[in-house]
């Protein structure tokens, strides 16, 4: 490969292909062709190139088409595309803006601005690759807090399916819905320094170590804030255990102070803590987790309405997780006697 980037070309004319591979390889790119739409998504998909040069006018798929594929896709849609057009209408260019084209060229190509255009768009995806990296490792670090616990194996899975569900069912949009599936595995990030004599302690902790446990979403903050691309889910990360009466923490946050996506993780990351085994109580049946989080919302905690939207969602889902096979049931107590009784950190049903 050269050492510049590996560059895809995209044109249904031969000698057009020719040409432009021998104007990228003599500036050190390596080239790969296509020669229509199809052929180039495959490629795209395949070969994962650095940039796409796409010629707008072709068979089957036009070039527009095939850059709105690439772009609406999520594995593909921060590869830069250039579309190539020898025509010279406003129309075009409004199209390939639209199909979320990074540039455009018209022909005959002028050899230095193709360069420079290369050059730029090469060196963007490589400082976004970069960041991608980056925010990787970070949601590596969630796994390995997560395998800490045996009790939480796919805790991080769930919260994101849960939450994300949730957002849809609200109405969200795309990026909010993709903010709330990376929130839900970096929520806890902040407790990779927390010792596991205090993470994975059963039953109550002492004064000292509450206090240490709910410095955890403020160093989460931190943590993400050493990476730019995770500066949309800084708010879920420090405001997850937030209440709408003032008394979550770390900054006492009250009612619409709180984000709605950090509240939406707190629901669905209550909800699993109590529908599943921790080392400090067992896993509570769906119905009791239900009682609880409704006697909760009431008390403060968070909206009755989110938490109801939550319910309403979990019972018609076709994917619901049924309860710990050895789920303890009211036995004659209510929530909030159970909830203080077996949870280290109440008002809180999570660490």
């Amino acid at each position: 490969m050269g050492t510049s980037g590996r560059v895809l070309v995209v044109d249904d004319y031969e000698p057009n292909l020719s040409a432009m591979r021998r104007l990228l390889e003599r500036a050190g790119y390596s080239v790969i062709t296509a020669m229509n739409g199809h052929e180039a998504l495959e490629t795209i998909n395949r070969e994962r190139p650095d940039l796409v040069l796409l010629d707008v006018v072709m068979p089957e798929i036009s070039g527009v088409d095939v850059c709105a594929a690439v772009k609406g896709t999520a594995d593909t849609c921060l590869t830069p595309v250039v579309l190539v057009s020898g025509v010279q209408e406003r129309a075009t260019r409004i199209d390939a803006i639209g199909a979320g084209a990074d540039d455009f060229l018209n022909k005959p190509i002028d050899t230095e601005e193709l360069y420079a255009r290369v050059r730029s768009l090469i060196r963007i995806k490589r400082l976004t690759d970069d960041l991608e990296s980056a925010e990787s490792l970070f949601l590596t670090l969630g796994r390995i807090i997560e395998a800490r616990d045996p009790n939480t194996e796919g805790h991080c899975e769930r919260l994101a399916a849960y939450a994300t569900s949730l957002g849809m069912k609200l109405n969200l949009d795309r990026g909010d819905l993709d903010t709330l599936y990376r929130g839900a595995f970096l929520h806890d990030i902040g407790k990779i320094g927390i010792a596991d004599r205090v993470l994975l302690k059963k039953g109550k902790l002492t004064t000292a170590e509450r206090a240490l446990m709910q410095q955890h979403p403020a160093v989460g903050d931190d943590l993400c804030s050493t990476v730019r691309s995770l500066d949309v889910v800084r708010p879920i990360v420090r405001h997850h255990h937030e209440r709408i009466d003032g008394r979550g923490y770390p900054d006492h946050l009250r009612g619409g102070q709180i984000p709605l996506l950090a509240q939406i993780v707190s629901v669905v990351d209550v909800f699993d803590a109590l529908t599943t085994d921790r080392p400090y109580r067992k896993a509570l049946s769906t119905d009791v987790a239900y009682e609880m989080m409704r006697d909760d919302a009431a008390s403060g905690w968070c909206a009755t309405a989110l938490v109801e939207a939550f319910i309403d969602l979990h019972l018609s889902s076709s994917t619901r997780v049924g309860p710990h096979p050895h789920a303890p049931t009211r036995s004659g107590r209510s929530p909030r006697a159970y909830l203080e009784q077996n949870v280290a950190d109440s008002p809180s049903p999570t660490r």
